[in-house]
């Protein structure tokens, strides 16, 4: 299978007490890193410059097609403890204005700061069996400094296969859940709600004992993609459910998927009443 994932991989400045780190992010990073356990995969960006391990380390997910910036995003990100982080926009490189030609089996939508037009999401649902999409980047503000979050109205995600939300970011956005085929709403390691063609569930993570959480909402849209292209919408929740806690177990997809699949015997997903 082909599968394409689209936005800014980003510079991370993580900052944990007196510890101050450099590190390879950003939702097209994660979610790739996912996807690539399922299909071939290819980027599509926008940046700058990277240090060259970290560019090694995309190329080695996949094809890695580059489009021209003159800045790299970046963020600092700072934790208050292990799922809690204040962040702020240091940079950001160019729009992503334009796709690959050819059609995928997958195309995932995720940026990170704004950076994917309105008309991208609509030719994606023109060029792809799977369109998954992550919230987040659509709403944050493109402005640097303290990350701030606008509301705008959701209709350009209507027909979108999947969507991945924070349950609390969901709000500031008029969308129906009905709207789009599978709705994520993620709320960190708290029960989180899950709607397949706007009929409600409820999902459970596994509990997971971390220092930190960067990119877990991000892998968990990957692995639900992966999933999703080949089996039914409840075991590929549970599946992805695992996967994301593996990930966050090791902070590596260098697991079995047989493992995922035992862990999954495990999580709870329940359909509630309308």
């Amino acid at each position: 299978m082909k599968c394409l994932v689209v936005g800014h991989v980003v510079r991370d400045v993580i900052r944990r007490g007196s510890k101050i780190e450099e590190r390879l992010g950003g939702g097209a990073y994660y979610s790739a890193l996912a996807l690539s356990r399922f299909c071939d995969v290819e980027i599509l960006t926008s940046f700058s410059q990277l240090p060259e391990e970290w560019i090694d380390e995309l190329r080695s997910l996949g094809k890695l097609t580059v489009l021209p910036s003159d800045e790299t995003t970046s963020y600092e990100l700072t934790y208050l403890d292990s799922n809690r982080r204040e962040l702020r926009l240091i940079s950001r490189a160019s729009s992503i204005t334009e796709l690959p030609a050819g059609r995928y089996d997958a195309i995932v939508l995720n940026p990170v700061a704004n950076e994917i037009p309105e008309g991208i999401v609509s030719e994606a649902l023109n060029r792809a069996k799977l369109v998954s999409a992550d919230l987040q980047g659509f709403i944050r503000s493109p402005e640097k400094g303290p990350v701030g979050l606008i509301e705008r109205d959701g209709s350009f995600l209507n027909g979108v296969d999947v969507l991945h939300a924070d349950v609390a970011e969901f709000s500031l956005v008029n969308l129906d859940p009905g709207s789009v085929g599978v709705l994520l709403l993620s709320d960190g390691p708290n029960p989180g709600n899950a709607y397949l063609h706007g009929r409600p569930y409820r999902f459970v993570p596994l509990k997971v004992e971390v220092d930190e959480s960067t990119g877990a909402g991000d892998v968990f849209l990957g692995a639900f993609t992966g999933f999703y292209l080949e089996c039914p919408f409840v075991q590929s929740l549970k599946r992805a459910v695992a996967f994301t806690a593996l990930f966050l177990r090791y902070r590596s997809v260098d697991f079995s998927l047989n493992e995922v699949s035992e862990l999954a015997r495990g999580v709870t997903v329940e359909a509630l009443s309308d």
